[in-house]
């Protein structure tokens, strides 16, 4: 186990405190490691100017709950990265290590990737029309000093009322199975969320100003992290 700087709870509009807010102190270039097979994670971060390498966990998300207890969805999803990332963070060394996990909160219900294609329309259709919440949690470890840190990012997305066909259509395309909510705001659902309260970012599953502030407290700036091409 890292050890762990701080836990944030829910963050729905992050506002830089006294330690985001100081300079930090390593803009050295360092390795952003990716503990996340997410395409979506992986292309926001390169859109950005980082070039993380990617290394997927392994862990056994059910057992991390299981372990952790009832836990509200914002700290679970920031139980789930914190498990990602110090899984990976055992097995490299150098890098500053990145874990991801996201759920949809939808009328008390939390919601991960559906199970199949029914379990996708079923929820579809218990979410048009209406909003839910989309938590995603983040938590780093840099491998250099073995210290963590994390924060959930939380987004109030508002759903089209869509029809039978339009739902049938677009699990049809698989879109939906594929991610924590069974939407994507980047991709093919897009035309289906009509508006977002909070960073978009955190909806598609990691939030680049939340991002930001976590560096800062470990130290680091997103300069010292982007790609030699974008420096």
């Amino acid at each position: 186990m890292f050890p762990a700087l701080c836990i944030s709870g829910n963050i729905r509009h992050p506002t830089p405190s006294a330690a985001y807010r100081r300079r930090p102190s390593n803009l050295s270039h360092v390795t952003l490691l990716l503990a996340s097979a997410s395409s979506a994670r992986l292309s926001t971060l390169r859109a950005a100017g980082f070039d993380p390498q990617v290394r997927v966990s392994g862990v056994d998300e059910d057992k991390v709950l299981a372990d952790a207890g009832p836990l509200p969805p914002a700290e679970a999803v920031l139980a789930l990265a914190r498990a990602k990332a110090e899984a990976v963070a055992q097995q490299v060394t150098d890098v500053v290590v990145l874990g991801c996990d996201s759920m949809l909160e939808l009328d008390g219900a939390v919601h991960g990737k559906p199970a199949d294609v029914d379990q996708a329309v079923t929820r579809w259709r218990t979410m048009r029309g209406h909003h839910g919440v989309l938590h995603t949690g983040h938590w780093l470890v840099d491998t250099r000093t073995r210290r963590g840190l994390g924060a959930t990012g939380s987004a109030v997305v508002h759903f089209g009322d869509l029809s039978d066909e339009e739902i049938s259509a677009y699990v049809a395309t698989g879109e939906p199975l594929q991610v924590a909510g069974a939407f994507t705001i980047d991709g093919l659902g897009g035309p289906f969320v009509e508006r977002i309260e909070g960073d978009p970012h955190t909806v598609v599953g990691v939030s680049l100003p939340l991002l930001r502030h976590l560096l800062a407290d470990l130290g680091l700036s997103v300069p010292g992290l982007w790609s030699h091409q974008a420096s």
